[in-house]
């Protein structure tokens, strides 16, 4: 079979196939045409046809009717009208809380709760400790002990639960101590101990020792203080703040680090202890 011959079979098939498709809508399209629509003449016809004396009614008439009929095939009466009722005010405890007054109370008892919190924290935290730790009575040992310690330990005895140094104060100097220092000191003297807050009275921070020159030598910004912990040098107020003690009955040297006394002021030398050797931090006193 050539070509041309099987060039026109396609061309005769598609025409039959669109003139298949032309008849099958023009069908549709009279079926469309055909539903619910009348022509003229049958609308006459069928308006003729009407029963002489019958009542002609209009389709929307014809609706109303019908949904009488359904209904009782009554016609709807109006309600009377009644006198309006006076106005009573609802009874608090019936209306119950409104939905503004219950934000207004949640809001005030969460800032009171907050507040109470707060408070009880400030209070447990300025509250003297009485269950041992710093804030309480700390019994450092017995007094020979402490002072066997201290010479083991060239000159210094750091006591971590009350954050303190412990160091010998000299005998000789008890009577200038008692006019240097507030008599809640003296017992401490007497015993032969000074208990040295670790903390720089400049700006707060730990001081450590400096076993060469026995002073006390802040890291932070050079202050010195002598063993005691008087100010020998640098930039801090005063000298390292204490607590007050005393040896008890059993011979135990106890510290009351609930208490802290302010340190002596600039120039207060009672001991007359000068470096022993090279300092830690920076130069010389000042």
């Amino acid at each position: 079979m050539s070509t041309y011959t099987i060039v026109v079979i396609g061309a005769l098939v598609l025409a039959a196939l669109a003139a298949i498709m032309l008849l099958a809508a023009s069908r549709r399209r009279d079926t469309r045409d055909a539903v619910g629509y009348l022509s003229r003449e049958t609308r006459s016809r069928d308006s003729g046809s009407v029963a002489e004396g019958a009542e002609t009614l209009s389709g929307r008439a014809y609706e109303q009717s019908a949904v009488l009929a359904r209904s009782g095939g009554a016609d709807i009466v109006p309600a009377p009208s009644a006198v309006p009722a006076a106005y009573v005010p609802p009874d608090p405890e019936t209306l119950g809380v409104t939905r503004r007054q219950f934000l207004n109370r949640s809001i005030v008892g969460f800032m009171v709760m907050s507040l109470s919190g707060f408070g009880a924290a400030v209070i447990a935290f300025l509250w003297p400790s009485t269950s041992g730790g710093f804030g309480a009575q700390i019994t450092v040992g017995s007094a020979e002990d402490v002072r066997q310690r201290i010479r083991a330990n060239s000159g210094f005895l750091y006591v971590p639960e009350g954050r303190m140094w412990v160091t010998e104060y000299p005998k000789t100097a008890v009577d200038k101590g008692k006019a240097a220092y507030a008599s809640a000191l003296h017992p401490m003297l007497e015993a032969g101990f000074a208990a040295l807050w670790q903390t720089c009275p400049h700006l707060g921070c730990r001081v450590p020792e400096c076993k060469t020159s026995q002073w006390f030598e802040c890291p932070c910004h050079g202050s010195q203080y002598d063993r005691v912990g008087e100010k020998k040098g640098g930039p801090a107020p005063r000298g390292m703040d204490r607590f007050p003690g005393t040896v008890d009955a059993r011979g135990n040297l106890v510290v009351n680090t609930g208490q802290i006394i302010q340190g002596p002021p600039i120039g207060t030398n009672t001991t007359g202890q000068e470096a022993e050797g090279p300092h830690c931090i920076g130069g010389g006193h000042s």
